[in-house]
């Protein structure tokens, strides 16, 4: 293993890409801590407002940078959401959709499209973030209340997420690995420090014993070790083409399959689901009547109507976003057009019925598997670590499935190089 790594640093593009990555973060890591005009840093310290809730999620995937009102505070955040609009609108508007079947040169035109409508949404939340802040505890945590202050607060707030959008692509082009991705897995990486803090404070203090680190630490493992397999998990469906003779030329007569991930949109399902089941509990704790208060405290976190509506609502959104991406129609006509075939099914119909029923099984694994992940993992930090750790189940997703996705592409720098791949066996 050694070996494997001292290869990643002998080619010098390989090594140019990943230094280049790291100094990103470093950037990144450093706008963390550089707090937005007019904000009383000292006040927000001593504050723990926005390390829950939906605020608590945004901190995580930012590393911090809310809970510190930093140039960066909204993160990527604005972005994700876009991104995501634009696959649901693909579906719905005739126009994108013909897009994105027009190759690489279509899904450019999107994403330029989605990095034009990030503007507006960044806006809206910035908007609504600076009036938030300035209202908070009587305005404790701004010098200066007014307009001046939402302005500011306004332009440096899009200015930093426009400025992480950028730092992600330029990853993407230059680095290793998916920018955008990376740059949240960094995030989520740098809450470690302060949770091991919190976990050492409440040791010192009696709290929580050495057993039930361990017990939590055996916990953690085996929910790693899940996720990689069901990241890496899928059912192929063997496809064979027909043999055509084209002139002297014979075309077609070869074996493929199509595969179908277990894994393939856990997460976005999850985002979906706690960003839709938090909002009306944000919104209801800046209401101060005693039935709004009640209702925020049944849809936050630890509370059991929570953990029963989040693991409802992930199975939902996760069989919604797959009937989105995946048409089993669309896949059997294209089948059909290139003279391919299931064994023993007849083209068409009989095709698409059994790609749809397939797809409904093992949509149902990945569904209750991340159900599972959404809660299980947040249930054992409250219940061993008296929720020290900020982070949950959607954490420990996304960052196996970025570490997976960058150790898959140093895998493929290696072999192209007739290096030893960075793992055993390399796809």
């Amino acid at each position: 293993m050694l070996e494997r790594f001292q290869n990643i640093f002998r080619i010098p593009e390989l090594r140019r890409r990943i230094l280049f990555t790291l100094g990103v973060f470093v950037v990144f890591r450093f706008g963390i801590f550089v707090p937005i005009p007019g904000i009383n840093a000292d006040a927000l310290a001593r504050s723990a407002i926005f390390e829950t809730g939906a605020f608590g999620l945004m901190n995580i995937f930012g590393g911090g940078a809310l809970s510190r009102m930093s140039i960066f505070a909204m993160g990527i955040m604005p972005y994700i959401s876009t991104s995501i609009i634009m696959q649901l609108l693909t579906v719905a508007i005739p126009q994108l959709e013909r897009l994105s079947k027009q190759g690489e040169e279509g899904r450019q035109k999107i994403t330029q499209i989605t990095r034009y409508a990030t503007l507006p949404i960044g806006a809206i939340q910035a908007i609504t973030l600076a009036y938030m802040i300035q209202n908070m505890e009587n305005g404790a945590f701004v010098i200066i209340r007014g307009p001046a202050f939402i302005f500011s607060a306004v332009v440096t707030l899009l200015a930093g997420t426009i400025f992480i959008m950028w730092l992600g692509e330029k990853i993407t082009e230059r680095g290793i690995g998916n920018g955008i991705s990376l740059i949240i897995f960094a995030g989520i990486v740098a809450q470690l420090r302060p949770a091991a803090g919190s976990i050492g404070s409440l040791l010192s203090v009696g709290e929580i014993t050495p057993f039930r680190i361990f017990l939590f630490a055996l916990i953690s493992i085996f929910v790693i070790a899940a996720v990689v397999v069901i990241y890496e998990a899928e059912r192929r469906i063997p496809i064979r083409y027909a043999r055509r003779i084209v002139g002297r030329k014979v075309y077609g007569g070869q074996t493929s399959y199509i595969p179908i991930r277990v894994g393939g949109v856990g997460v976005i399902a999850i985002i979906f689901a706690i960003a839709i089941l938090i909002l009306p509990s944000t919104v209801a704790r800046f209401i101060p009547h005693p039935i709004t208060q009640q209702i925020a405290g049944w849809l936050s976190p630890g509370a059991s109507l929570y953990y029963v509506l989040l693991a409802l609502a992930v199975v939902l959104f996760t069989f919604f976003y797959t009937a989105i991406v995946f048409n089993p129609v669309e896949v059997a006509d294209n089948m059909r057009r290139y003279g391919g075939f299931i064994p023993g099914l007849r083209p068409g119909k009989p095709t698409a019925e059994y790609i749809t029923a397939v797809l409904t099984r093992v949509t149902f694994v990945g569904a209750i598997f991340f159900a599972f992940i959404a809660v299980f993992p947040d249930i054992a930090n409250r219940e061993l670590l008296r929720g020290s750790l900020r982070f949950g189940g959607t954490s420990i997703l996304i960052a196996v499935g970025v570490a997976l996705d960058t150790v898959q592409q140093l895998e493929s720098h290696l072999l192209m190089r007739h290096y030893k791949g960075f793992m055993k066996t390399g796809r």
